[in-house]
């Protein structure tokens, strides 16, 4: 007697996938079998959703905390050497003649005690003249009470929001700044003790520098400080922040006097070598949670091969080749993993989409303060979602998915029919 013929279809043929999908809806006696498959589908989901939310939240953190720190700091700070800084102006006009410098002011610097009759905190106080912080956007532009009309003409200053609340001050009232470097007497050095009026709060949303900086005119700021024709350094804005190399050659080859050159990167090297490292770490750990789902999925159709045998057996005698029947079982596998990875891509970006209003009800239901402020320094929970990002993440998934269809997918293919129908 004759081997039964057999013939290879086209590949993914109309009846492999009507086969395939068939094994996908249980029977009663399966459903445990479905249950592994419901499983495998909802941590794939999960896992790509978490990944999508995760990696879109750390690229706004690091987004929102540059622009925040670029925006107050600026890209460069110039300061001289060998010499006092008295020549502050002429480096300042110096460095405004290169391309693509948009802004440089000289500024002064110095701590204090801000103190009310509510609370004490130590501050930042930083003098700087009235037409450079009208240019100033991010003080500027974000000034939610009070207003920069009067500052410069007298003794007031310019505070963030969370300093106000903090010391219980509104505009018009009086902030008392107390710095060690004051008067030298014969008996020493005593401390400097002057009241300031609040001219107006500002609010950048970064709640570090919203409850540490004092901004107080130039020439007030080079009296409190003693520092009388002098200035801490120049403060420079540059068009592209990440080609500072160019940048500080050419500060270098302009400026006709000895200074030091510090850069946006020197400043926070550490802060954002941290994120960089959170993030990778954070995309391999929850990697994990999609692989534990394709482990699932490998599970379920090896259970699914074993309960098909029979099915397999009968396909094989009529005529289905191996590579028929590897399809077969191949489609009911990555059926589960597109699906999961589909689903866990639209909740994720809806999630991102919506991520501030989520956590505002979260808040709200739990009643405690998600993305705390003091914490995280931004006073709301970004997401930026990345194209690269997200392809990778989907790609990934995928590429797990149909890795773990194969194994249980080739065991079926190499099903013996004469033992699968041996006590049929």
């Amino acid at each position: 007697m004759s081997a039964p013929s057999t013939y290879d279809t086209k590949p993914f043929a109309r009846f492999e996938w009507m086969l395939s999908l068939r094994y996908l809806r249980a029977r009663r006696k399966e459903s445990f079998i479905s249950v592994i498959a419901g499983f495998s589908l909802l941590g794939i989901t999960l896992g790509v959703a978490t990944l999508i939310i995760v990696m879109a939240v750390m690229n706004g953190f690091r987004t929102e905390l540059l622009s925040k720190i670029l925006g107050l700091n600026g890209h460069f700070i110039v300061q001289g050497i060998d010499t006092d800084f008295t020549d502050f102006d002429d480096v300042v006009g110096q460095i405004r003649g290169i391309e693509g410098v948009n802004q440089a002011f000289p500024y002064v610097e110095g701590q204090a005690l801000a103190s009310s009759p509510v609370n004490n905190f130590g501050v930042l106080v930083r003098g700087i003249r009235r037409a450079d912080l009208e240019n100033f956007q991010s003080i500027a532009g974000n000034v939610k009470l009070g207003s920069l009309d009067n500052f410069g003409d007298g003794e007031g200053v310019v505070i963030g929001i969370r300093l106000a609340e903090q010391l219980g001050l509104r505009v018009g009232d009086k902030l008392t700044l107390i710095s060690p470097r004051g008067a030298v007497t014969p008996f020493g050095t005593t401390p400097r003790i002057k009241a300031y009026d609040v001219y107006g709060i500002f609010e950048i949303g970064m709640s570090e520098y919203d409850g540490a900086f004092v901004f107080m005119p130039f020439g007030e700021a080079q009296a409190y400080f003693n520092q009388d024709g002098l200035a801490t350094g120049v403060e420079v804005f540059v068009d592209d922040a990440d080609a500072i190399r160019a940048y500080r050659a050419r500060m270098q080859d302009a400026v006709e006097r000895p200074i030091y050159v510090l850069d946006w990167t020197q400043r926070n090297q550490t802060f954002f070598s941290a994120l960089e490292v959170e993030r990778n770490v954070m995309f391999l750990i929850l990697t994990l949670i999609v692989l534990v789902a394709a482990m699932n999925i490998i599970s379920g159709l090896h259970m699914l091969v074993k309960d098909k045998s029979r099915d397999i057996a009968i396909l094989r005698t009529m005529g289905a080749t191996r590579r028929a029947i590897m399809r077969i079982f191949f489609i009911t596998g990555a059926s589960i993993g597109v699906a999961g990875t589909f689903l866990g891509l639209i909740v994720g970006v809806v999630v991102c989409l919506n991520i501030e209003g989520i956590r505002q009800v979260l808040s709200r239901i739990t009643g405690t303060e998600l993305f705390s402020p003091e914490l995280y320094y931004l006073s709301r929970l970004p997401a930026e979602m990345n194209f690269g990002d997200v392809f990778s993440v989907v790609l990934m998934a995928l590429v797990l998915s149909f890795l773990a269809t194969l194994y249980p997918a080739w065991r079926a293919a190499r099903l013996d029919p004469v033992e699968a129908l041996r006590y049929e």
